[in-house]
């Protein structure tokens, strides 16, 4: 049986297997979806069209699922919030589901942990094993990739891409995209480098480092052209699979500008 508090509000209609359990003060709505092994502390909200999944653990305050800050929304049965297994919301997080226009999904893939008031707005897309210190902020239609790191308070601007294995220091401003594996720090946020100590700690190659910190002198040099210094890193290092996924990147930008060194 469910361990539900007697003080818990949980509607007939949401989904909640026997090993959830849901703490004192929990407020649940109809079409919240829980699996198994959500653990709920006290005083959480679960609203909207919102799947957590398998093995979450969400702390006291958190907002998951309420209506997106967007003037003039209106619900559709598209706005809803995936959270993929393991993660762990810290307290005081807020999670907002997506516009229906925009295919109305935010989601966080899996085994990611979000600190103290961690706010993450509509239409965001977080992959997994990302870890947000407290009080970062992800404005609308994000798209972050994987082992993304970002250090307290951050602000990453609406409609940014970061890309996996990247960080960003305490305190930044981000409104630029960032490269995969790419290291920003400053208000503007400027790049400052590879994420070195990031690769080391999981585990890339030594020769995959070198090849990337070498790529990056390359493409960010004063000689030629960006057009011309992608194309030389491309010939010197594109054999290299990280090497690979940085100039992938930067050519399939979004239209937003790329982050520069300062």
């Amino acid at each position: 049986m469910t361990a539900y508090h007697t003080s818990a509000i949980v509607h007939p209609g949401a989904v909640i297997p026997e090993s959830v359990e849901i703490g004192p003060f929990c407020v649940i709505g109809s079409d919240v979806v829980l699996v198994e092994g959500v653990k709920l502390h006290n005083g959480v909200t679960l609203q909207g069209r919102t799947t957590i999944g398998e093995g979450c653990e969400i702390f006291q305050g958190a907002v998951i699922g309420t209506q997106p800050q967007i003037l003039g929304f209106e619900d559709g049965l598209e706005s809803r919030i995936e959270i993929g297994p393991r993660t762990v919301l810290r307290e005081h997080v807020t999670v907002l589901p997506g516009s229906p226009e925009l295919g109305g999904i935010t989601s966080i893939v899996a085994d990611c942990l979000m600190m103290i008031g961690v706010h993450i707005a509509h239409d965001c897309r977080v992959a997994d094993r990302c870890v947000f210190a407290n009080g970062v902020t992800l404005g609308g239609h994000v798209t972050i990739g994987e082992q993304f790191w970002a250090g307290w308070l951050a602000a990453v601007h609406q409609n940014c891409r970061i890309g996996q294995h990247a960080f960003v220091g305490g305190g930044a401003i981000l409104v630029d995209n960032v490269i995969p594996y790419g290291s920003v720090v400053g208000n503007h946020a400027h790049l400052a480098g590879i994420n070195i100590v990031g690769l080391k700690r999981r585990g890339f190659e030594r020769q995959n480092i070198h090849d990337l910190r070498a790529a990056y002198r390359m493409l960010f040099a004063d000689e030629g052209t960006f057009v011309e210094r992608i194309e030389d890193t491309r010939a010197a290092y594109g054999n290299c699979p990280e090497v690979a996924d940085v100039i992938d990147f930067i050519e399939n930008n979004s239209g937003r500008a790329l982050c520069m060194p300062g």
